[in-house]
């Protein structure tokens, strides 16, 4: 539990990294998101996450390590956050501890997050946070979790 956990800005090293997380079967499983290609996941990271000002993300670092990212971004009117970590990080406390620092920063409420319900772990880990149950939805024929963030932070109405 000494791991000094910290946020920063992303930097250019830090996608490789993040590439090489989301290679991993078991987290993509995990988390029922397919790996995506080199050329696919960079284009994604250089546009739709860097490239878009509406989107908050950090890259978390354990001891100074690279172990993963936070993002939030607008979909259909609501403000998401997600997450991953390589596997190496997992079960230490670290996404729960990372997750607080990023709801420091991250004001938007509510702020909503839907993990696949077969992972346990990030569960908990948006529960340790404040997060409530609100219900469940379906995505390609999966059951994720609905959870919400709702109290101290600042309101806003859609994208």
């Amino acid at each position: 539990m000494g791991e000094e956990v910290r946020l920063r800005e992303v930097e250019p090293a830090d996608l490789e990294v993040f590439f090489e997380h989301q290679r991993d079967q078991e987290a993509a499983r995990m988390a029922n998101f397919p790996s995506r290609d080199r050329e696919r996941f960079m284009a994604h990271w250089t546009t739709r996450v860097l490239g878009d000002p509406d989107v908050f993300v950090r890259t978390v670092t354990v001891d100074g390590e690279p172990a993963g990212n936070l993002v939030a971004w607008w979909q259909e009117g609501r403000r998401f956050v997600g997450y991953w970590f390589g596997r190496e990080w997992w079960g230490r406390g670290i996404g729960t501890r990372a997750l607080g620092l990023f709801l420091e920063r991250e004001r938007h409420r509510p702020l909503y997050a839907d993990p696949h319900a077969g992972n346990v772990g990030s569960i908990r880990v948006l529960e340790r946070c404040g997060f409530r149950a609100a219900g469940s939805v379906r995505y390609d024929g999966q059951e994720h979790r609905m959870l919400v963030l709702d109290g101290p932070g600042e309101e806003r109405g859609g994208a």
